[in-house]
């Protein structure tokens, strides 16, 4: 919450908290706190015993802010949560919560979302994940991690057995960062989400993934939306799914994948019995690619949902989806947002609801 509570207030709180025994929960996102008012707080966490979730992003606490809270966490055996992004911290600040990731024992979830956070502290952050054997999840969204950080993150997660998701959205990691993730994934056996989402990603980097989902059979979620990926990066994934057995999820969104792209991930989808859900919007996939896919539907039985806004179909794929549509007993949800079907193609598709 948004109070400007600053310096002073975190001195008050922080004195509080030394002493409550039931607050579980606090927010103070947006409130000036500076590094000098998380110092209170984190004075206070060495010795609370029951607060468990504590969320302090905007609130500009730098490098000198996560070394209090590093030194905190060294000793609270509570807190499973903490939310300190959009803070300025960089790879001094991510230095020292590296170090406290290797002696914590009850944080579960990290979010660092929007710092300074390069190559050298995502090391360290990967040095600490070596060691931890509790954090679950740790999201690293728009930070400057780039393909360097993203090998450091990929070897730390060969080490790690127990984070499960992973946000690296927005990190220029490219081709090269996807391929060190790629090689992560064929040997971890814990993380259940990836997200890769304005990366930079293309052909090499989805090929790369591919290989890794032929292999790996833990990984549900992976979210390559907004990036480069074209009609052969999607062959490679297309192929993958013909294999994997765990991806339940995969989103695409704003990608160049085209007509033999969306051709590729028909033919997945008639072979695949564990996606649930695949989000291909803003693709260029255009009226004869998409009539492939929906002719597809009619053999997948898992598919629940399937998303192909803004992808200029029209009147013609609508009444192919609908045919599919009568043969189709799992699809729940159909996404056509932003497509010109007209009344025409919502005729179909209502005829085939009936």
């Amino acid at each position: 919450m948004q109070n400007k509570i600053g310096e002073v207030g975190g001195q008050h709180l922080g004195d509080a908290l030394q002493h409550n025994s039931t607050l579980t929960t606090l927010d103070l996102d947006n409130n000036q706190l500076g590094a000098a008012g998380t110092r209170y707080l984190c004075d206070a966490l060495q010795h609370n015993t029951t607060l468990n979730t504590l969320s302090i992003g905007w609130n500009d606490i730098g490098d000198v802010g996560a070394q209090h809270l590093s030194d905190s966490l060294q000793r609270n055996t509570a807190l499973t949560m903490l939310d300190i992004g959009f803070n300025q911290i960089g790879d001094v600040g991510a230095q020292h919560l590296g170090n406290a990731l290797q002696q914590n024992t009850t944080l579960i979830t990290l979010n660092l979302q929007n710092n300074q956070i390069a190559t050298s502290g995502a090391k360290h952050l990967a040095d600490g994940l070596g060691h931890n054997k509790t954090l679950t999840t740790i999201n690293l969204a728009q930070n400057s991690i780039k393909a360097s950080g993203a090998k450091h993150l990929a070897d730390g997660l060969k080490h790690n057995s127990t984070l499960t998701v992973l946000n690296l959205d927005n990190n220029n990691i490219g081709d090269f960062g996807a391929q060190y993730l790629g090689d992560a994934l064929r040997e971890n056996k814990a993380l259940t989400s990836l997200k890769l989402s304005i990366n930079e990603i293309g052909n090499d980097g989805a090929k790369h993934l591919g290989d890794a989902l032929r292999l790996n059979t833990t990984l549900t979620t992976l979210n390559l939306s907004t990036n480069q990926i074209e009609a052969d990066g999607a062959a490679h994934l297309g192929k993958a799914l013909q294999h994997n057995t765990a991806l339940t999820t995969l989103n695409l969104d704003s990608n160049q994948i085209g007509y033999m792209g969306a051709r590729h991930f028909a033919d997945a989808l008639r072979h695949n019995t564990t996606l649930t859900t695949i989000s291909l919007e803003s693709n260029d996939i255009e009226d004869d690619a998409a009539q492939y896919l929906a002719d597809a539907l009619q053999h997948n039985t898992t598919l629940t949902t399937l998303k192909l806004g803004s992808n200029g179909i029209g009147e013609v794929t609508a009444q192919h989806l609908a045919d599919a549509l009568r043969q189709n007993t799992t699809l729940t949800t159909l996404s056509l947002y932003n497509e010109r079907i007209g009344n025409v193609g919502a005729q179909h598709l209502a005829d085939a609801l009936q």
